[in-house]
């Protein structure tokens, strides 16, 4: 009887796992490294990153992988250039990977990141100013989820030059949301520091909104225009409206209502369900009403709405 793991559709399966766990790797060496200071506890996400794939240790490169992350644990001192030669050794790896496209590759690594930040259950100044370089320096991803969401996050965190303990917890909130830490201890840790926050629907900063056969969808309120008015100026410039959020949905206007705070802003049922189908993988963007003006009246069809 032919051995499961040596089965054609087995083997596929284990690349497109060793590519994942790669580049999820690839992120936690990033995210532990981004204040240059590696504390024991966030050592121990790798040593459970060892344990969690040691179905792959056979699986070329793992072994070199398993071998210095087993000298790193070992030493207390040249840890951060440790970190540096594993990384190195995901880069080398990086030639052979092919299962996934270079976008989710990169929010695979970017998901990598924020559990290495989160690693020790802390998240310093120097780890968003870092996490910010990043997110700037990948902007192919800004339609993707969690990236348009944790951009728009960071961008509103530093905008006035300090992070306060009120603003850490939600970052820390935003992490936790879609990063599992393998420490019971600090998993509790996090959830109690985090149990009054709630981060729901953050808005795209920067969006990019094309209108021709793209399907539109309102929530909230709006100063400027009836919901009816504004799903004539959508239709009148290629694109289609509904009144529900759908897998089909393209684009949800989040309406200003006068609140100043949209980054933060819960709009209730459509937002959560366009969370909810972003997290599934949906291309939903979450478009704050401001910016939405901006690109119909850029766009130059039909009367402007004022």
């Amino acid at each position: 009887m032919q051995n499961y793991d040596q089965l054609p559709f087995r083997q596929f399966t284990t690349k497109s796992e060793a590519d994942k766990a790669i580049n999820s790797l690839k992120g936690i060496l990033l995210g532990i490294n981004l204040d240059r200071k590696i504390n024991d506890v966030e050592l121990s996400e790798l040593r459970n990153w060892c344990t969690k794939h040691h179905d792959l240790v056979n699986r070329n490169p793992f072994k070199d992988f398993m071998l210095v992350i087993a000298e790193t644990l070992r030493e207390d001192v040249n840890r951060e250039e440790l970190v540096e030669d594993l990384f190195w050794l995901c880069q080398k790896y990086e030639t052979d990977s092919y299962f996934y496209s270079g976008a989710t590759a990169d929010l695979q690594t970017l998901q990598g990141i924020c559990h290495g930040i989160l690693a020790d259950a802390s998240i310093n100044d120097q780890e968003v100013a870092a996490l910010d370089k990043w997110l700037e320096e990948n902007e192919h991803l800004a339609s993707y989820y969690p990236y348009d969401e944790l951009r728009s996050l960071v961008v509103s965190v530093l905008s006035d030059g300090k992070i306060d303990d009120h603003e850490r917890k939600r970052l820390m909130a935003y992490f936790n949301d879609f990063v599992n830490l393998t420490d019971v201890e600090l998993t509790s840790k996090i959830k109690y520091e985090i149990a009054d926050v709630t981060i729901s629907g953050i808005c795209t900063v920067d969006p990019n909104v094309t209108f021709d056969g793209k399907n539109f969808c309102f929530t909230g309120l709006s100063k400027r225009a009836t919901r009816s008015d504004i799903g004539k100026q959508i239709q009148a410039r290629g694109g289609n409206f509904t009144n529900n959020v759908s897998r089909t949905t393209d684009y949800l206007i989040v309406g200003d209502g006068g609140n100043p705070c949209w980054a933060f802003a819960c709009y209730g049922r459509k937002v959560e369900s366009a969370v909810g189908l972003r997290k599934e993988g949906h291309q939903i963007s979450l478009v704050h009403e401001f910016d939405f003006w901006d690109f119909l009246e850029d766009s130059k069809v039909g009367s402007n709405l004022s």
